[in-house]
């Protein structure tokens, strides 16, 4: 396997996203509520040496990851919350989510950023759970990919979900730790 490949694969560990892998409503919203759990299982026991090793080469650090998975849930609530209660499909803001990962915030400890996801993924697992079928029609649009139904950035979330978490425990099994 050429290093290439290998770094694609560090950098995609369960393939990029793809809605088709991701078609039941069911299964993506129990993957938001089982997220934070997951998470916590994953980074269990690391030590801050560990934390700051990056999944990839040239990629953030475990610690970085898990302060990212924070930044980007909240942002995604928030998506999902002006979907629901505007009048017409919002325009969301975008961020640059690789200058957020340089932040000062993003060098604390990971038990701040955990207990975020605890409660964002609390509230949005409720708030997907009580969603009707009209309500994940609805849509935002995303100024540089378009519009988003709700079904279809919910199979986006628990593919991020998935993806960097496997970031994590990809990392500590290619480690030993």
């Amino acid at each position: 396997m050429s290093i290439a490949t290998q770094e694609l694969d560090l950098r995609f560990p369960i393939g990029k996203f793809d809605i088709a892998n991701f078609p039941s409503r069911s299964e993506n919203v129990e993957t938001i509520a089982e997220l934070p759990l997951k998470l916590r299982t994953a980074v269990d026991g690391l030590s801050d040496e560990q934390l700051d090793t990056p999944y990839r080469p040239d990629g953030w650090t475990l610690r970085q990851t898990v302060h990212h998975i924070a930044d980007s849930h909240m942002n995604s609530i928030i998506r999902f919350k002006l979907a629901l209660t505007e009048d017409e499909a919002p325009t969301i803001r975008p961020y640059y989510e690789d200058r957020w990962a340089e932040l000062a915030d993003s060098k604390l400890p990971i038990d701040i950023s955990l207990s975020i996801i605890d409660g964002v993924h609390a509230r949005w697992a409720e708030l997907l759970r009580n969603m009707s079928d009209s309500n994940f029609a609805k849509e935002f649009v995303h100024p540089e990919t378009g519009n988003w139904t709700l079904e279809r950035a919910l199979a986006l979330y628990a593919w991020h979900s998935k993806h960097h978490t496997a970031h994590i425990t990809g990392t500590r099994e290619r480690k030993g730790w």
